[in-house]
């Protein structure tokens, strides 16, 4: 037998532990990342699932707080396992991060994960080590010719990621925990060896460690972007403390001069935010865990960068390659809910009857079936889901579904450079609507409208968008909600959409 085949070592934690108190545990080391799945929709496990439990049952009682809608006739249920895994890692043994004019940043990611591809082990979660962290949305950048933001104050990078030999890994749908150890970057039998034994001591030990000794993040101990030196600030009414890059006013504008480029014939849609700020005022570990229990998210996510932090609590996938097959999950459309299923059913009626929503929607699918089509089989490419509806802890979404199976010669970064940003925070046509958007928008979005999530040594993908997220950089937390701008699109509504996005953020950021 091959030495090699008998790597990644393995150990499974019993009881599961809590991802939360092994969160609190890990923040304090360096590069912390969480791919949370905090909040899971319902469903058996498939009977391909080995494992200790009764095959096609869940062994515990769920109880989702995102609610799946049942199907319709332009809507079908998402797939009943989206958010079943959430991983943990920390202390990589390499850190890549790059300018946003930093040139090829992917290639310089895939040039440094390509020698250390391995197989992983079937029946465990899928991200069993690789690459992982944050493709900020400046990335695109350095894949098109695009303009620079008017003002960039956080300088943030374009790309930040660790290359990360160890990882925990939980199943929520058998209840299940494991530390998977892969021993790179040594990579002969023996010394790699060595290191994954060496590993997985060293994580016994964090999952034990103090969870009171993490890091405190306070603005008094980061080196804070003075107020003198940011973009023009506007108060946010009923929100101390809280300032937009935009008056009511500007954004109402912002939204028709979108409205006449379309009319123009410029472009068919744009996704146009506004940044909320606000001075950071403890811990981002702390912040994290308020965030994902007022918000909480499927594709939810921490990331410590080291001189920032990014806190997400994202519904939306942006791209999963498993093996060869490809989805990419749009969310446009939204309405708010009152957390009362009788209370949301006309909110729900109104949303699956708007032709506005349905049409940003389709525009936005169309575009990634697109996208998709630049890397996957031609026949391949095929809509799974249209405009479904999910519910979350504040809004409604319609959401639909994309998939594919790669071409025999192309890899995951030939998708991300085909696809990346996500079209369904940029618009359509792509780069027409980034342009618009950086002439219009006040200032750079960073890692807003970008991705985090992880590239593994198999060649796995799973990457969320990161919308509901909150940057914790000098001194100031940062988070912009936006929407899809159309035709039929009114200035109005379209400025209390992002309130409405905004809710869970404010909820979070407000109790210290």
């Amino acid at each position: 037998m091959d030495p090699l085949h008998s790597f990644p070592l393995v150990e499974e934690l019993v009881p599961a532990p809590d991802p939360e108190d092994v969160f609190l545990r890990m923040a304090r080391l360096p590069h912390c990342l969480f791919c949370d799945s905090a909040v899971r929709h319902p469903g058996p496990v498939p009977n391909h699932v080995s494992s200790g439990a009764q095959k096609g049952t869940v062994p515990f009682l769920w109880r989702p707080r995102c609610r799946v809608v049942p199907a319709t006739k332009i809507g079908t249920v998402p797939h009943p396992l989206l958010g079943r895994y959430s991983f943990l890692a920390a202390d990589p043994f390499q850190f890549i991060q790059c300018p946003a004019d930093g040139g090829d940043a992917l290639g310089v990611l895939a040039g440094q994960l390509g020698p250390l591809t391995t197989p992983t082990i079937d029946d465990l979660p899928p991200f069993q080590g690789g690459a992982a962290g944050l493709l900020s949305y400046d990335l695109g950048r350095s894949l098109e010719t695009l303009p620079t933001p008017g003002i960039d104050e956080l300088q943030l990078p374009s790309l930040a990621m660790g290359l990360y030999d160890v990882v925990v890994a939980f199943d929520h749908a058998l209840g299940r925990a494991w530390i998977i150890s892969q021993g790179f970057p040594e990579t002969g039998a023996a010394s790699r060896r060595a290191r994954a034994v060496e590993r997985l001591k060293e994580a016994r030990g964090w999952l034990t460690g103090d969870p009171g000794r993490a890091p405190r993040r306070t603005a008094a101990q980061i080196a804070m972007v003075r107020q003198g030196a940011l973009a023009a600030q506007y108060e946010v009414d009923g929100a101390a403390d809280i300032t937009s890059n935009f008056s009511r006013q500007g954004y109402l504008q912002a939204v028709q001069r979108v409205i006449d480029y379309i009319r123009a014939g410029d472009v068919f849609q744009v996704n146009l935010s506004q940044r909320l700020l606000c001075p950071a005022r403890e811990e981002s570990p702390a912040l994290y865990r308020r965030l994902r229990a007022c918000n909480p998210a499927p594709f939810a996510g921490y990331f410590d960068a080291g001189g920032f932090q990014v806190l997400s609590a994202s519904p939306e996938r942006f791209l999963c390659v498993r093996g060869r097959e490809v989805e990419t999950r749009p969310i446009k459309g939204t309405r708010p809910r009152t957390g009362d299923p009788r209370l949301d059913r006309p909110a729900e009626a109104e949303l699956l009857a708007s032709e506005k929503d349905r049409a940003e929607n389709v525009m936005i699918v169309d575009l990634l079936r697109n996208d998709l089509s630049r890397v996957c089989q031609p026949e391949s490419v095929r809509v799974s889901q249209l405009c479904g509806i999910e519910a979350y802890e504040h809004v409604l979404h319609l959401v639909s579904a994309v998939r594919g199976r790669l071409r025999d010669e192309c890899s995951p970064l030939d998708l991300l450079r085909a696809a990346f940003p996500g079209g369904s925070v940029t618009g359509a046509p792509k780069i027409r609507a980034m342009e618009i958007i950086a002439e219009l928008e006040p200032t750079a979005r960073g890692p807003y409208c970008g991705a985090m999530g992880y590239w593994g040594f198999d060649g796995s993908l799973d990457l969320s968008i990161l919308i509901r997220t909150i940057t914790a950089a000098g001194g100031w937390w940062q988070f912009c909600v936006g929407g899809g701008v159309v035709a039929q699109s009114v200035p109005e509504r379209e400025y209390e959409e992002t309130w409405h996005k905004a809710e869970g953020l404010l909820q979070a950021v407000s109790r210290p």
